[in-house]
């Protein structure tokens, strides 16, 4: 890689680095508070009006609580996810791209730590959750992040955003004197 890529695209790494970092910080203090806060089978609490409540979840499974027998696999599942977001992240070096996977990096790394640390055990961790939308499902600051995530790379696909910054598509020479 030359010194000028190198230059360029290292800020936009430590972009990448500074989004998905705060996002997973974020995520873990707003579960400490809420383990400290709300009770377990408690009633939901209200929040924002009636569209937002507080109510501690344990959640052994993925979105909506869905199967949740297999938490390892998603343990699995999400730390190959990661892995592959690092990866191409790497490579990115426009911003909207590199802010895109920071948020999804952070929020997945904010409920793999959940399922790494927590009761039951490694692996099978149960995720917590504890903002309740309207009771249609339980959620954290995570899940939020991932949502924002995946809804932002969705635009930048239908608008075709290229990932690198800069125009490099290929545009073949005139050969002087002759017409190509």
């Amino acid at each position: 890689m030359n010194q000028r890529k190198k230059q360029k695209s290292a800020p936009l790494l430590v972009i990448f680095v500074f989004v998905a970092l705060p996002v997973l910080i974020v995520d873990q203090i707003t579960k400490a508070w809420a383990l400290s806060v709300l009770e377990l089978g408690a009633p939901e609490k209200p929040f924002i009006g009636n569209f937002i409540g507080l109510q501690l979840v344990r959640n052994p499974g993925a979105a909506f609580s869905l199967a949740e027998s297999f938490t390892w696999v998603f343990s699995v599942i999400a730390a190959v996810v990661l892995a592959i977001i690092v990866w191409t992240g790497r490579a990115m070096t426009n911003r909207a791209w590199q802010l895109s996977l920071g948020l999804l990096a952070g929020g997945a790394l904010g409920n793999l730590v959940d399922r790494l640390i927590r009761p039951p055990g490694i692996f099978r961790g149960h995720v917590i959750d504890f903002l309740n939308y309207r009771s249609m499902f339980v959620g954290n600051v995570a899940d939020i992040a991932i949502v924002v995530g995946v809804v932002a790379v969705v635009v930048l696909v239908v608008l075709g955003v290229p990932s690198v910054s800069g125009n490099h598509s290929y545009k073949p020479e005139r050969v002087r004197g002759k017409d190509a």
